[in-house]
């Protein structure tokens, strides 16, 4: 998993001025990388009883359903605000660049399920702290945090809690 960072484009000022956005989409479309990425995740948690894994709007769907594929568990979406059709609870929150609401399905999984959240980027932490709430909300056994990428300058940590934190790799610079 070396090197990683060359799969990663920066893209700046996207979605607005200041905001160095981080592209993934060349590691995706790298099978042998995506594999390996996914293979990662699944033997850090091999040792842990998950029975759902959770992945918040659009990217975490991508790592969390196939990590859930691959290990044999459920998926639950964390999707924005209108976009799933049943009965929802929501958490809204701050991003870098203004505001959001999640929403996550009130019958997502049984309460005291084992989760892990399984996310592309932790940045400020709004969404992972959003998501949190909205699995908590749900009773959930929160097991961890998985991550293609953490930005430690930005603190996102500090919205986390003591939840432990799998990332593949860290970028020094937002």
């Amino acid at each position: 998993m070396d090197n990683l960072s060359k799969f990663v484009r920066n893209i700046p000022d996207y979605p607005i001025p200041g905001i160095i956005f981080k592209d993934i989409t060349p590691l995706l479309g790298n099978a042998p990388v995506f594999n390996a990425v996914i293979e990662v995740y699944a033997n850090h948690y091999k040792n842990e009883a998950i029975d759902v894994i959770v992945g918040p709007e659009a990217r975490g769907f991508i790592f969390a359903s196939a990590l859930a594929y691959r290990m044999g568990t459920g998926f639950a979406p964390v999707r924005k605000e209108g976009k799933l059709p049943y009965d929802t609870y929501q958490v809204t929150y701050d991003l870098e660049y203004g505001t959001d609401t999640l929403t996550i399905h009130q019958d997502a999984f049984p309460k005291g399920s084992r989760i892990l959240i399984c996310d592309d980027l932790l940045a400020t932490g709004g969404t992972l702290a959003a998501t949190i709430e909205l699995v908590e909300k749900l009773g959930g056994d929160i097991v961890g945090i998985a991550l293609l990428i953490e930005l430690p300058e930005l603190n996102g940590r500090e919205k986390i809690g003591n939840i432990p934190i799998f990332s593949i790799f860290e970028f020094g610079d937002p």
